[in-house]
């Protein structure tokens, strides 16, 4: 343990095996272990222990990872404004609320006015990134979506404009990053072909999944992937997979979330996620991917009322409100008490900020592109 935990604080490769060691070593005490790391060796990432008597290395991996994003971005906190824009949906995705064949769920669709709305709100409360998501919805043509996209740029030209809908070819995927796109987010949510075919029906494909991730970096896009934590048939072993294949891939966003099961799905009874298990994993892709952004999300504040803030802690940079339509909020309901009012509102934007301030961390007015410089907030203006 001692070795994986200085190569992850190095930012060195971990095998598959390392990483399944890190996931089940991760409440090991820290001094009581091989992870006991020389005071004297003077190597990179090679930490004194004293005064660490009952630290585990779930704790030690959280110092770290918070010592790394402090050091990369500061104290900032990008928000992205988020605009659920359709909950139709044509596949059957068998953890998803939305999913084609759930007959219970209530569909709403946004028009092009709709969405603008929802990004001048978005704009006067100093949100410079739109993030546009939604089921894949075949009214939500390649042309529709190419003019969505170029009406949000013409308006506001300063702010970055990310697509989350799912599966397209190549040049559909050309034609929106053309008309101004500049990022997109396609959750791997699992890097095991035999555990993606366990969580989605036979007509979707592990391998068209992946290409389509490999497709829109190619394309310029950057590039978010992810997968939910303690999702049903999870193992140790997919989880080091995953983890193995963000660090091949590194992707520019990253989005992970505990599984919280939707009552009408057939995962109903599964049940949720791991609360100190995602936030942990946060810590180890801090640690792994340095300069990546890092959602704290809304699935995270979903089983915790604090989760946002603790993931803010654990490594995340990025948190995402919600801009769309009061009255459709509930509807984009993806599992079970979706945290949809309060500080997720756009209009409580203040609380929310007045909760990452309280945390000891600032909301800044920026577009929060990735990149690979370090931050300092004295660059940025504070959103509030």
């Amino acid at each position: 343990m001692k070795e994986i935990i200085t190569k992850l604080c190095r930012g060195s490769p971990l095998t598959r095996e390392e990483f399944i060691l890190l996931i089940q070593n991760r409440n090991m005490p820290l001094l009581s272990s091989p992870a006991h790391i020389s005071k004297n060796s003077g190597r990179p990432g090679d930490e004194a222990q004293s005064g660490r008597e009952g630290q585990t290395v779930f704790s030690y991996i959280k110092e770290k990872a918070f010592q790394k994003r402090i050091e990369v971005f500061s104290n900032t906190v990008f928000l992205r404004g988020l605009i659920e824009c359709t909950s139709f949906c044509k596949n059957g995705c068998l953890y998803c609320g939305i999913r084609g064949g759930n007959a219970k769920a209530q569909r709403y669709r946004l028009s092009k006015d709709d969405v603008l709305s929802c990004c001048a709100a978005g704009y006067d409360l100093g949100y410079r990134t739109f993030v546009l998501q939604g089921g894949e919805d075949p009214l939500y043509t390649d042309s529709f979506v190419a003019d969505l996209v170029s009406a949000v740029k013409e308006k506001y030209s300063d702010c970055a404009v990310t697509l989350s809908l799912g599966e397209k070819t190549k040049q559909t995927y050309e034609l929106w990053k053309s008309c101004g796109a500049d990022r997109y987010l396609l959750r791997h949510e699992t890097a095991s072909k035999e555990h993606y075919e366990k969580l989605h029906p036979h007509s979707m494909s592990f391998t068209n999944r992946m290409s389509c991730l490999h497709t829109l970096k190619d394309l310029g896009y950057q590039t978010g992937a992810g997968f939910m934590v303690g999702s049903p048939y999870q193992t140790d072993e997919t989880l080091a997979e995953d983890l193995f294949f963000l660090q091949s891939f590194r992707p520019q966003m990253t989005g992970i979330g505990p599984f919280i099961p939707h009552r009408d799905t057939p995962f109903a009874h599964f049940s949720a996620g791991n609360r100190e298990l995602t936030l942990y994993l946060l810590s180890v892709i801090r640690l792994m991917l340095p300069h990546v952004l890092l959602p704290a999300t809304t699935a995270l504040g979903t089983i915790d009322s604090n989760g946002r803030e603790k993931g803010l802690q654990h490594g995340a940079n990025v948190i995402m409100p919600n801009l769309s339509p009061s009255e459709v909020r509930s509807k984009y309901n993806l599992y079970d008490n979706k945290v949809s009012t309060g500080k997720e509102g756009a209009k409580s934007t203040r609380l929310l900020c007045s909760c990452i301030k309280n945390a000891g961390f600032e909301a800044v007015i920026t577009r929060g592109d990735y990149t690979e410089k370090n931050l300092t907030l004295k660059d940025l203006k504070c959103i509030m």
